[in-house]
């Protein structure tokens, strides 16, 4: 099948450009972007929170132990050290 889209100049110029940062033409990376895509669409796109838990199964007990248990209400003290908020 032959598709023919009509692309402004900006958008030519993008699709260029990220075409020749990968070494390729801007038809094989349209085509790998519209494959990507469309394999994406098939499956069902998951909420962050379901794709954090999924990590978090894989992390050794004996490394969630050693976890703050206050970590999310106080993640500004134990991300960026700062002082710990009053409940």
């Amino acid at each position: 099948m032959t598709l023919t889209i009509e692309l402004s100049d900006e958008q030519q110029a993008a699709l260029a450009a990220k075409a020749q940062t990968q070494g390729i033409s801007a038809e094989q990376y349209a085509r790998q972007v519209l494959e990507h895509d469309l394999q994406c669409s098939g499956s069902r796109r998951r909420h962050i929170s379901e794709v954090i838990l999924e990590n978090m199964r894989n992390v050794p007990p004996e490394i969630m132990a050693t976890m703050p248990k206050d970590g999310a209400s106080q993640h500004d003290h134990y991300i960026y050290g700062l002082p710990k908020r009053n409940p």
